[in-house]
């Protein structure tokens, strides 16, 4: 029998689940790297997702903390939608994936993690990505580590000069 090694799943099984936002505590710190923060714009910024469903797997947030769309004045609401666009095209030249499931979840009964501060995910798909371990183990393999991830995506995140 082979073992299928996910240290890094330690540090989210041993967490707090309760406590400070880390949606506004993380771009707070001014750390990217450690926290894995890959741009911010004005009003929001691009996460690398700790836990991810597939390599590449993307959080996008306003710095607000707002539980709803409706809360975001018209700015900030343009802000985190360009910004969302503009990492599926980053994921695009990265990882060049065959689609992408992005979405929002309000509430824990709509599956949220973090209820209280709206956040886009995507999540980059290939075709095939489902195998039998997501399927029968309830497992996904992670391909690459989330250190070699965020180098390997931050320089599509770079400003661009014309």
């Amino acid at each position: 029998m082979q073992q299928l090694w996910a240290p890094w799943r330690m540090r989210y099984i041993e967490s707090e689940k309760s406590g400070p936002c880390i949606l506004c505590t993380k771009p707070g710190e001014h750390h990217d790297r450690p926290n894995y923060i890959l741009e911010r714009t004005a009003h929001s910024f691009v996460m690398m997702n700790l836990f991810p469903y597939s390599n590449g797997h993307l959080l996008i947030s306003p710095y607000a903390h707002a539980d709803r769309l409706s809360a975001l004045d018209d700015e900030a609401a343009l802000d985190l939608t360009k910004t969302v666009g503009r990492a599926m095209e980053r994921l695009r030249e990265a990882f060049s994936p065959e689609g992408f499931n992005v979405g929002l979840n309000f509430g824990k009964a709509a599956g949220a993690g973090i209820e209280t501060h709206l956040h886009y995910h995507i999540v980059p798909r290939w075709n095939g990505d489902t195998n039998y371990m997501t399927l029968l183990a309830e497992v996904r393999v992670i391909p690459e580590h989330l250190d070699a991830t965020y180098d390997r995506l931050l320089p599509h995140f770079q400003p661009r000069r014309p």
